[in-house]
């Protein structure tokens, strides 16, 4: 099932990059590279924020603006709740983080074969 979900979401990839360079200007080899980088640039900076979430760089800011927002409004918080909330770290979704891993694996992939084709054939 895991397979099926990544090859679907390939092809959903290739399938908006190949629109956008269709609806684009120019239908030349660079185009399509650019294309690719750009799409491939939205997965790269998407993996490295949720990679910087998952290893908890986050958690000590949320912690200290929650604990912030307790002292300086004076809730009536009993239960002091705002302890107890999960971290940014510990509510990670690791399915989602491997699935747009893989994608821009891929991407990036395929970037630089375009790129090497292009400068074997230039």
């Amino acid at each position: 099932m895991k397979e099926k979900r990544q090859a679907g979401l390939f092809l959903v990839n290739m399938a908006v990059i190949l629109v956008v360079f269709f609806f684009g200007s120019e239908h030349t080899l660079i185009s399509f590279i650019n294309t690719v980088f750009y799409i491939g640039l939205i997965y790269v900076v998407t993996v490295l924020f949720m990679f910087t979430v998952k290893g908890g760089f986050f958690d000590g800011l949320v912690f200290g603006f929650r604990r912030y927002n307790h002292i300086m409004f004076k809730r009536k918080d009993y239960l002091e709740e705002w302890k107890k909330k999960p971290l940014p770290s510990e509510s990670f979704n690791i399915r989602l983080y491997r699935l747009l891993q893989f994608q821009c694996y891929m991407l990036v992939g395929g970037l630089i074969v375009l790129l090497i084709i292009y400068y074997m054939v230039r």
